[in-house]
Parts: C-alpha cells; structure tokens; sequence
C-alpha cells in the first residue's frame, strides 16, 4: 500500500507542476496554433491510410490490402484503455465472446471457431504454452502496442496450423523521438492494480524499447440465486502479474537492420493459500532485415519461448513444475517486387516442439514441423488485385502433412469502394495433448488422448464491401466455414475393459467429429467529423451448426457456444479548449444475446439411461457499457475516469460461462509522457 500511495503522490506531484507552468504556455504559442494542429489531426482520414502486414505478410496500406483486415489502432487501445488482449477485443470486436472452463481459464469464441483455431502471433511469432485449449492472454498486455491487425477467416495459407479461424498479430512500438518515457498507472475495484512503465531511445544506428508492467487484483465472491440447475461459480480468483520486454535494433548500413528481444512474464494464482500456482514465460528472438535490393528483400529470424506451470509449495520452500512448452524455431522470407507492381513471397519455417506435461505417459513428447509456402500478389489493372497462395506443411508425430491454396481478389470500380472474396483452407494439426493426454480429472473421468487423431481440414469463404470517404468508413462482410474432423473431447463413457478393477469408471476422450459449420455476416460503421464527434459500430451475426456423436447426442461443450447477435459501439466527443487542456468523453460497450448450452449437473448424477444428467442452462442476454473521461493536462498528462459496467449489470446465476462481473467499478488512472515535459 506505501508503495501504491508514493505513485500515487508522484503522479499528482508531477501533475500540478506541469500544470502550473500553463502560463508560460511553453509547448503551443498560441491558442490558434493549437486549434489549427487539433483541426488538422480531426481531418486526415487516418485509419484507411494505416500500413498493416499480416494478411500478406508484405506492407500495405490498409485500403489497399486485398484480405480484409481489422486494424486496432495505439489510439483505439488508449481509448478503451485495456490492461490485455482480452478486454481490447471485447469492446472492439464483435462475435467474440471470452468464456471460461470451470477452472476459470480462459477461453475465446471467435465468430464460432475457438482459441485453438485463431492464431496469436506478436510481432509476427507464435506463442509457446496454453492454459487449457487458448495461449495465455494474461501474457499479451496492451503496453508498448503500436497496433493489433486482425485477419478473420483461414490463413492457414501463409500461417500454417492453428490460423483456420484467423490470425491476430500484435504489434509492438518502435522509438521514433531521440527519447520517450512514459510512466501510468490505474486503480479500480478489488484492489485492481496497473503499473506500467516504457522507455524508447533513438539513436543514429540503435533504437531500444525497454517496457514494464505489472497488475494485480484480489480474489472474491459471487452471489448465486437459489436452486441452480448446473454448476456455478462462487469463487473469482485474481492473480499478480509482471512482464517486462526490451527490443532492440541496429543498422549498422542503411539497407539492413536486426532486431533482438527478450521478455520475460510471470503470473501468480491462488487458488490454495498454501499452494499457489506460478506461470512463466521466457523469450528471446533474433531477426535480420535486408533490402538487398530495391525490388528484393530478405528476412531471416530465429525465436525461443519457453511457457511453465507449477505449483509453489509454501511449506516446504518448493517450486514443482508439472507443465512446460519449449519451442525453437527459424524461419526465412523472402520478397520480390516487380516493376509493374506484383510481389513475389516465398519462404520456409522449422520448428522443434518440446512439450513436458506429468498428465502423459512417460511425461515429454517432441516433434518438428517443417513448412514452405508461396504467394504471388498480381496487380492485373489499377483497379483489380489477385492474390494466390499454397503451402505444404509436414509434422513429424504421425507423419502429417498436408498442402493448403488460398485465392483472394480486391476490385476497386471507384477510388471509394473496394469489394474483396476469397477462398481459403485451413487446417489445424492435433496438438501433442490432444493425442497423449491420460489425465485423472480429479475423481471425475479420466481425459484421454488419440493418437490417431486427424487433421482439421476446413474450408472457409468470405465476401465484403468496403466504402471509405473522408471521415466515413462503413464495411459489411460475410463468410461461410465448412469443417472436416474438428478435434474436440466427446461424450463421457463407461468401458471396463480398460481397467477391470474400476468399472465403473468414467472417460472422456479426444475424438473427430464428421461435421461442423459456421456462416454469419458482420458490419462496420465510423465516422468522425470536425467537431470532435466520432462514432463507431459494429454488429455481427454467427451461427453455429452443433456437431452431434455417433449416436446423434450433442456433444456437451464445456465452453458456450457463439451468440448469435452481438454489438460493440463507441460514441466520443473530443475537444482542445486550451493550449493547456484538453477532454475527450467516451460512452463505449457491448451488447450480446442470449444463447443456449447443455451442461451436466455435476460430475455424478445420471439420467435413466446412464448417462451424465445433462440440463439445457440459457444465458441471458446481457449489456456492459464503460463512460470514460479522459483530461489532457498541457502535451504530458492524461488523467482518466471511468465508470465500467455503468448499469450495474449482474447475472443472476454464475453459470461456468457467464461474464463474471459483480457490478459497476469506478477506476482512476493515470499517464504521464516525460520527455514532453522539457520540450520547448
């Protein structure tokens, strides 16, 4: 707590002091100038200019990109003024939805595929580790992110395994100023802590971007309404983390540049006082840039993440690890542009897989994956754009290999309008868990793996309209998944050959199931006018067709399926009334609908047929809205106050996937850029 109120004293210490310097008025020479800087910025139609990378692997801006591209901007991110990926895609991204297995990990529903087909990447790598079936999102803070571009649909093309429901890539900042410091800090209900710290150095030949943050919130309780018809939650369990991350870059000649990063990350839950559970991540990276010409380019890159569990047992002083990922990996790409402005891009990954987890026989499996890919992006006219791809991706466990195209198009009949379709497979290799886990979940069943699991193979078509003028963007798109062999735990059954001195005993293994698709369509609107007046909405259909086993019984999913509707909006209205300050007022949140799942009672009662007692549980519709008010103190200070979850929404039942929120919390926060304070 001293510490906590020592920040708090610097912050406002440094706030008052900047803030009675006003009068010399030392970074805006007049009140026009600043009018004029703030009207300028309000008019360039910023967002369709933005260069991303991650549909084509290849820079482009994002008007021009032919596969449609989410971009979340720096901007947007302080707006919604997000701790982790997770609460940023909620309120930016509609169809998706964060629900959690009964051990409160987390677990992401994506337009109707989950964490385990949408790919993370930061800064173009994949992430080592998971916690149950998804990556841990606890790990990707939003600090130091320049911007998050998302690709929905398969990218299993350029990306490989695990990208048939989409990619999202993060994207982390580079120095541009010779120095930047920025120190911020927020505090809201349940002693929920946010520091975070970054410092950027830009030199002749070096750049380094050292960051740091850490969080902290209490465990808690929830209050349930009486008579549940399936398993609740009771208890919220918080956790303590901290991640800290520097990148450096050199050029030592113009034309090239490596880049180095390692991080570090560390989270503690307590479940049990007596036995906290620790997790931590590791990683280091290298990477050479070199234009070796003005028509070619060359990337070579090597990454280590390594991602543990364990338990800390207080009493005797010990830490047990029982889980760790360790993956290598080395890639290579290369581009070719052409001069009538087609681009070549061809390249080749390795990977060595080590995964160690006490829950497999013998307790470590290793396997290497081997990819090449090609892409080839034709300008056929100034108004049509074809973008072709294939890659042949081989795993050693099992000898799998399989061969995905990709075909996407980009017509543009007016410099306004561009409409894009494509084509893409995808397909997700069986993780080394899901084919040699032999886990005794607590008494309950025992969850098996198959070793002879097969490929997910999924075919995925999209088509969108996109209109972009001035200050107005509106987008509506929809899509189609077909999935083959989607890899999921079946239904638990009773088999006493298995172990005759436990007949009775129930198991729950991973299986194939025949068929699985989803289709939906999604709109986009913003606009902001000249008065500081913007506004952003979003809406997004899904629906899923819910795969059966072969008896034609649902398969019970311990996850909630995709709501059908859902909506995200922003209104905000920002305004410079002075040289020295400035205020931007947001009313921002989501609106999901309700849906269905069939859940078990609990773990032992059966039906008259001897099956788990299953119930179906509605989950309500729902709304959770967040008013922030952000104050602009002179060119350093951001002072914010927010309101999240304004209309007091709670469930009346805290059913495994229902939001866990218990109420309006207030938070105060705080951001100071420090070099600004001593620019002239």
């Amino acid at each position: 707590m001293k510490r906590q109120i020592l920040i708090i004293a610097l912050l406002a210490t440094c706030s008052i002091a900047v803030f009675a310097q006003g009068a010399k008025d030392k970074y805006f020479k007049t009140r026009a100038a600043a009018d004029s800087a703030y009207h300028h910025w309000e008019e360039e139609p910023v967002w369709m200019e933005q260069v991303v990378v991650t549909g084509t692997r290849t820079p482009k801006s994002l008007k021009d990109v032919p596969i449609q591209t989410r971009l979340i901007t720096a901007q947007d991110i302080q707006k919604v003024d997000a701790t982790n990926v997770e609460d940023l895609l909620q309120q930016e991204m509609p169809g998706v939805e964060f629900s959690y297995a009964m051990n409160q990990q987390t677990h992401l529903n994506f337009s109707g595929f989950g964490g385990q087909n949408v790919l993370f990447l930061v800064d173009g790598e994949r992430l080592a580790g998971e916690t149950m079936d998804d990556v841990d999102f606890t790990r990707l803070n939003m600090a130091s992110v320049e911007r998050i571009e998302i690709v929905k649909g398969a990218a299993s093309a350029l990306y490989g395994s695990s990208a048939a429901g989409g990619v999202i890539n993060i994207i982390t900042k580079e120095p541009t100023k010779p120095w930047t410091l920025n120190v911020n800090t927020r505090v809201s209900k349940h002693n929920e802590w946010r520091y975070g710290a970054s410092l950027g150095l830009n030199g002749y030949r070096l750049q380094n971007m050292l960051s740091y943050n850490a969080t902290t919130i209490d465990n808690y309780n929830f209050t349930n309404g009486p008579k549940p018809l399936a398993r609740t939650v009771v208890n919220f369990f918080g956790d303590n983390t901290f991640n800290v991350k520097d990148q450096l870059i050199w050029r030592p000649v113009q034309n090239f540049r490596l880049t180095t990063k390692v991080g570090y990350f560390f989270r503690e839950q307590v479940r049990t006082e007596s036995v906290p559970e620790h997790y931590r991540d590791f990683m280091v990276g290298l990477r050479g840039n070199w234009d070796i010409t003005k028509q070619d380019n060359l990337e070579v890159s090597y990454h280590f993440d390594q991602y543990d569990k364990s338990d800390f047992r207080k009493l005797d002083d010990l830490e047990v690890r029982d889980y760790s990922n360790v993956q290598n990996s080395l890639r290579t790409l290369y581009n070719h542009s052409f001069e009538r402005g087609d681009v070549l891009t061809v390249g080749t990954d390795y990977m060595h897989d080590y995964l160690m987890n006490l829950n497999f026989a013998g307790g470590t499996r290793e396997e290497d994956s081997f990819d090449f890919f090609a892409q080839y992006d034709w300008e056929a006219s100034d108004k049509l754009e074809v973008v072709s791809a294939l890659r042949y991706d081989y795993f050693s466990d099992g000898d799998q290999h399989r061969l995905t195209p990709k075909l996407s198009a980009r017509y543009q009949p007016i410099s306004s309008l561009n409409l894009r379709a494509s084509y893409g497979m995808g397909f997700r290799a069986p993780k080394l868990k899901e084919k040699y886990y032999n886990f005794d979940m607590a008494g309950i069943w025992i969850i098996q793996g198959y070793e002879g699991l097969k490929s997910e193979l999924s075919h995925n078509f999209n088509a969108s309209v996109e209109y972009s003028k001035r200050h107005y963007n509106i987008t509506l798109g929809g899509y189609y998944n077909d999935v083959e062999n989607r890899i999921a735990t079946g239904s638990p059954y009773v088999d006493a050959t298995i172990d005759p001195t436990r007949p009775d005993q129930l198991y729950l293994s991973y299986i194939n199931l025949k068929n699985y698709s989803t289709f939906g369509f999604d709109m986009t609107a913003q606009v902001k006018w000249e008065n500081g007046v913007g506004v952003k909405l979003s809406y997004a259909f899904v629906h899923e067709e819910l795969p059966h086993d072969d008896q034609g019984e649902s398969i019970n999913n311990q996850y909630i399926p995709a709501r059908s509707h859902s909506l995200t909006a922003r209104c905000e209205w920002d305004r410079q009334f002075t040289a020295r300050y400035g205020l931007n007022v947001s009313f921002s949140g989501r609106a999901m609908s309700g849906v269905d799942n069939d859940e078990y009672v609990d773990y032992r009662t059966k039906d008259a047929n001897g099956h788990l007692l299953k119930r179906t549980i509605h989950y309500n519709p729902y709304s959770i809205w967040k008013l922030s008010l952000a104050q602009r103190i002179g060119p350093a200070i951001r002072f914010t106050i927010a309101a999240e979850n304004v209309f007091n929404y709670k469930p009346d039942y805290y059913y495994l996937n229902a939001p866990l929120t218990d109420g309006i919390s207030l938070q105060v926060g705080m951001s100071i850029d420090v070099e600004k304070l001593f620019e002239k």
